[in-house]
C-alpha cells in the first residue's frame, strides 16, 4: 500500500521552472513548490544554499541573457525531465535612468533579461509543454497600458509592456495544444530590487506573500484564463 501511494504521488508530481531565484519572490517562489512536493528547476545567476540543499530542488546556474548559457536547461531538459508543467518567468532587470542618459546598450541590457530571455526559454521548453501546461509571465504595472508611469523606467517599464503582447500572441498561437500562457502584472512588492532601485520605500505586500499567491495562480488559473494579464496592485500603480 505504501509503495502504491509512492507510485501515485510520483505521478502526479509536476515540474516546475521558475527562474529568478536568487532572492525575493523567485526565491519563496521556489521553495513554496519544493516544499508542497513539487520538482523545481531554479534558474537563477547566483544559487542560495538554501535551494541547493532542497531535495526537490534542481538549480542551474545561468545567464538568462545569454543564448548560449540557456543551453544548459535545453541539456537539463533533455537529459531529466521528460515534460515541463509550469514555467515562471519571474527574473526581471530594473534600470532607473533619465530617459536621456539611457543608452541603447542600456535598453538591450534590460530587454534581453525581460523580454529576449522569456522568449528564448519559452521556446527550449515548448517540446517538453503539453495540454494543460501553464506558462506564467511576471510583468508589472508600469508595463500596463493607461497606468500611472514612473520617470526613468522607459526601459524597464516598455520591457514589461512587451511581454504582455508576447504571452497574449504564444496563447493564440500555442492554444490548440492546450498550453495556457497568462501574465501577472504587480504593483510594488517589498524585494531587494526594490529597495534597491527606491531606498526608503515600503510596500505593502512582501515577497513571500506574493510568491504564495503566484504559487495558487500558475496551479490553477490555466483552467479559467489564457492569453490574459491580471493586475495584482494594491496600490497605484
Amino acid at each position: 500500500m505504501c509503495y502504491f501511494k509512492a507510485f501515485v504521488y510520483f505521478c502526479d508530481m509536476k515540474n516546475i521552472i521558475v527562474t529568478g531565484t536568487s532572492r525575493g519572490i523567485g526565491f519563496e517562489l521556489a521553495l513554496q513548490f519544493a516544499n508542497a512536493g513539487y520538482q523545481v528547476l531554479a534558474i537563477s545567476r547566483k544559487t542560495p544554499q538554501a535551494l541547493i540543499n532542497h531535495e526537490n530542488i534542481t538549480c542551474l546556474s545561468v545567464d538568462l541573457s545569454s543564448e548560449i548559457d540557456l543551453e544548459k536547461v535545453e541539456n537539463f531538459l533533455s537529459k531529466s525531465w521528460k515534460k515541463v508543467d509550469a514555467v515562471v518567468h519571474n527574473a526581471g532587470s530594473l534600470l532607473l535612468k533619465p530617459f536621456a542618459e539611457t543608452s541603447q546598450k542600456d535598453f538591450e541590457d534590460i530587454y534581453k533579461v525581460n523580454v529576449f530571455a522569456v522568449a528564448n526559454l519559452t521556446r527550449i521548453c515548448l517540446p517538453y509543454l503539453q495540454k494543460g501546461s501553464h506558462v506564467v509571465t511576471i510583468s508589472s504595472m508600469g508595463g500596463i497600458q493607461g497606468s500611472l508611469k514612473f520617470a526613468g523606467l522607459a526601459a524597464y517599464s516598455s520591457s514589461k509592456g512587451a511581454v504582455i503582447t508576447l504571452s497574449e500572441l504564444l496563447a493564440e498561437e500555442y492554444k490548440e495544444r492546450g498550453i495556457a500562457f497568462n501574465v501577472l502584472a504587480l504593483g510594488s512588492v517589498q524585494t531587494e530590487m526594490l529597495a534597491e532601485a527606491f531606498p526608503g520605500y515600503e510596500a505593502p505586500i512582501s515577497a513571500g506573500e506574493m510568491a504564495e499567491y503566484i504559487y495558487n495562480f500558475t496551479l490553477t488559473a490555466n483552467k479559467y484564463f489564457n492569453g490574459k494579464v491580471l493586475q495584482v496592485s494594491s496600490t497605484n500603480p
